[in-house]
């Protein structure tokens, strides 16, 4: 995996969470600009899953097996906008909730990632 590119994620996946936050603590829904922020943390996410599946297929493997690797690749790929799109039938604070805690799971699952690769 490419270092810089986790590293990216996570710390974009927190700064959302940290935006979504303090939107819902002044009892705030999920806005426009929230959902372009969520759309940036998602190509990131992107093009980690991308990255991933051309090192596999390029015969590198992870040092804790590539079935848990893929699971979390896709599961990393897909916190946020199934956040985003819990939000959207939350139109009050709790949308904003849901999307905060998304995007910490999707950067505890980069921590994940970086350790089942074996860096």
């Amino acid at each position: 995996m490419l270092d810089a590119l986790t590293v990216a994620v996570a710390v974009s996946a927190l700064a959302l969470a940290a935006w979504c936050g303090f939107a819902a603590i002044r009892d705030q829904p999920t806005k426009d600009w929230h959902f372009i922020g969520m759309a940036v943390v998602s190509v990131l996410a992107l093009a980690q899953l991308v990255v991933g599946i051309v090192q596999l297929a390029r015969g590198e493997r992870p040092e804790q097996g590539m079935t848990i690797f893929i699971a979390y690749l896709i599961g990393a790929f897909a916190a946020v906008p199934a956040a985003g799109f819990l939000s959207l039938t939350e139109r009050t604070r709790w949308g904003s909730v849901t999307v905060a805690a998304g995007a910490v799971v999707l950067a505890v699952l980069e921590v994940r990632l970086y350790d089942i690769w074996g860096n």
